[in-house]
């Protein structure tokens, strides 16, 4: 009997590699399995490790050690060759002997680099195996360890070396590094925790209920891992809920967090010019499914009375609600703390009617995620920039471009060439403001020097800058654009006390308001539709986002020079950056060679700026998580 379903096995798995190997061919794929020997070569790889018999997940096997008989088998190791042969005979004993009572259990041999299989010794039972839908297969493994390089796939494959020990499971596979801390804290587990037989067993469990949906979805032909698809999905559900979820229900909640997933093999789209308005009246938004009316949250983990930064954005929302009048109903909620308390504060304003939500700070991401993926019908935007999310939107200012013009005043007005610059924190953007204003310094004075300090590492900066003899000092900019303060912006040291210049302002009323102008006008595909790549706005002096305050006390030279710089930047005939990239200057982490200064990195920065830097920093991939820290 069982050499009778050991025949029908064999060809079904004909079948099934004889269709594998055609579809290769229409796709331009290769149709068998590939060839360790022809993929690597003695220069890259830098030692090898034996690890005794292993479990091998059989997904992770993808061809052969050598050349020999590789076209025997298709490119997923199905038989090509037909049942009468040899080859066919010795396929359908090792079917009989896996039907019987004796198994497969001779482990097979291969090797392995960076994650994937080749087969030494026991292709057919390979093929068996994966022709019953076998999970696993043991066999004795050699690593072949690359060449170490700063290649993503090279880092992320040596923190999985460093990880194996501790959990023995080859599926913890991740396409970036860093990720293998982030499991950790997922499951609950201290960054040096050793995994037991039961929770390798619970994961193992977890992780092939995950598997089956994600594939089935596409994943399969995303260029991720399923682990880099399962951590995506742990930043919105916890993983009790992965096993007691029904296949329905994680299918659901697998599909809420997709364009997350999907975002990770997608470039992030920064849009730098606001929609333009145009009112195409009643029938337009009647027929094209724009709204007549929007209810608009606000979500600040901050108070107004205690932040320039939550006051600036509430500033915004009255601006928005005075310009959209009747057409506007926004909803308030300060001073929520980020996580569970930011999530139940967004969940009452979606109860309260909210079609469109603001969370006015970085620390709320979470927040937001988590709700978009429960409410795919509510679109929620965060105030960050460079978020690889396409579940949330995010908007940010271009502040460096009013940085220019401060710098190009200062150089002007500057007796001795030297100038200070206190810059917050080395998150996105803020190296771009720092070199945008030395260029406009330059700009007017080519000899200047700019002197860089940062009140993420020294809480008197402006003081020690002033000590030194620096008389000229640019400091953090004001969020509002009500009026000039000292010592806001850029300054000049006078009898011991800082006198007002000029400073770059945010408009988030202007922000807002186009924001929901372009719902009102374009429907809610205005804001770009909800698909595969994450949207940042990153808007500038043309959109109105960003403006520059002047003092009074500016000379009438030095005012209309700003003025004519504010003006081509407007127009586009001025550029900070001439002939940059907007992904260049958004993710700039190097300083212009007249500043005196350097990045400060993740250990010299006071605890306060650390949870912004994890968050928004220029290396934010590179900071270790650790365990107080969110997953993101």
């Amino acid at each position: 009997m069982s050499r009778q379903e050991a025949a029908a096995q064999y060809a079904a798995a004909l079948k099934q590699g004889r269709k594998t190997y055609h579809d290769c061919v229409l796709r331009g794929r290769y149709p068998y399995p590939q060839v360790l020997d022809e993929i690597i070569s003695e220069t890259m790889v830098a030692g090898q490790v034996d690890l005794g018999v292993v479990e091998i997940p059989i997904d992770q096997i993808k061809g052969t050690k050598t050349a020999g008989r590789r076209t025997a088998f298709a490119a997923d190791f199905m038989p090509l060759l037909d049942p009468d042969t040899e080859f066919g005979t010795k396929w359908m004993d090792l079917c009989a002997a896996h039907l019987g009572d004796e198994g497969i259990r001779e482990p097979i041999r291969c090797f392995e680099y960076l994650g994937r299989f080749y087969v030494q010794e026991g292709n057919k039972r390979v093929s068996v195996l994966r022709s019953y839908g076998a999970p696993v297969i043991s066999g004795y493994v050699t690593r072949m360890v690359p060449v170490w390089s700063g290649d993503p796939e090279i880092l992320a494959y040596y923190e999985f070396m460093e990880s194996y020990p501790q959990t023995k499971l080859y599926r913890v596979r991740f396409s970036r590094a860093g990720s293998f801390q982030k499991l950790q804290k997922a499951m609950g587990y201290e960054p040096d925790h050793v995994w037991t037989d039961d929770e390798r067993r619970r994961f193992t469990a977890g992780y092939t209920y995950f598997q089956e949906p994600f594939r089935k979805l596409g994943g399969g032909e995303l260029n991720i891992t399923t682990a880099d698809a399962l951590l995506v999905w742990l930043k919105v559900y916890d993983f009790d809920q992965l096993v007691s979820f029904s296949t329905t229900e994680l299918a659901k909640s697998i599909k809420a967090v997709w364009a997350d997933i999907r975002a990770l093999t997608e470039p992030i789209e920064v849009k730098t010019d606001a929609p333009e308005p145009r009112d195409s009246g009643l029938l337009g938004r009647i027929f094209k499914g724009k709204p007549a009316r929007l209810n608009v949250a606000f979500v600040s983990d901050q108070l107004p009375e205690h932040s320039d930064w939550a006051r600036a954005h509430d500033l915004g929302r009255q601006y928005l609600e005075a310009v959209m009048g009747d057409r506007v109903t926004t909803q308030v909620f300060n001073g929520v703390r980020p996580g569970g308390e930011a999530e139940a504060a967004m969940e009452t304003a979606i109860e309260n009617g909210a079609q469109l939500i603001f969370a006015v700070t970085p620390p709320l991401i979470g927040a937001c995620r988590k709700t978009a993926a429960q409410h795919p019908d509510v679109r929620i935007l965060n105030c960050s920039v460079s978020m690889p999310y396409a579940g949330v939107q995010t908007y940010y200012s271009r502040i460096y471009e009013g940085k220019f013009i401060a710098g190009a005043i200062a150089g002007a007005m500057s007796r001795d060439g030297r100038i200070g610059y206190v810059a917050s924190s080395p998150i996105f953007g803020v190296p771009a403001s720092i070199n945008a204003f030395a260029q406009g310094a330059q700009l007017t004075n080519p000899g200047v020097r700019i002197f860089l300090r940062w009140s993420c590492v020294e809480e008197n900066a402006m003081e020690e800058l002033a000590r030194q003899g620096v008389t000229l000092i640019s400091n953090r900019d004001i969020p509002t654009p009500d009026r000039i303060r000292e010592p806001w912006g850029l300054c000049r040291v006078e009898d011991g006390k800082f006198r007002a210049l000029a400073s770059p302002y945010w408009h988030w009323g202007n922000v807002y308001t186009n924001l929901v102008r372009s719902v009102f006008n374009g429907g809610w595909d205005a804001l770009g539709p909800r698909g595969s790549q994450a949207v940042n706005y990153w808007w500038g002096m043309n959109s109105r986002a960003i403006d520059i305050l002047l003092g009074e006390s500016l000379p009438a030279g030095i005012r209309q020079l700003a003025e004519i710089l504010r003006r081509g930047i407007i127009d586009g005939s001025i550029q900070p950056f001439q002939g940059a990239t907007t992904e260049k200057i958004l993710h700039m982490d190097r300083l212009s060679s007249c500043v005196e200064g350097s990045i400060p990195a993740y250990e010299d920065l006071l605890p306060m700026a650390r949870s912004i830097v994890r968050l928004q920093g220029v290396y934010r991939e590179g900071i270790p998580p650790e365990k107080e820290d969110p997953i993101l």
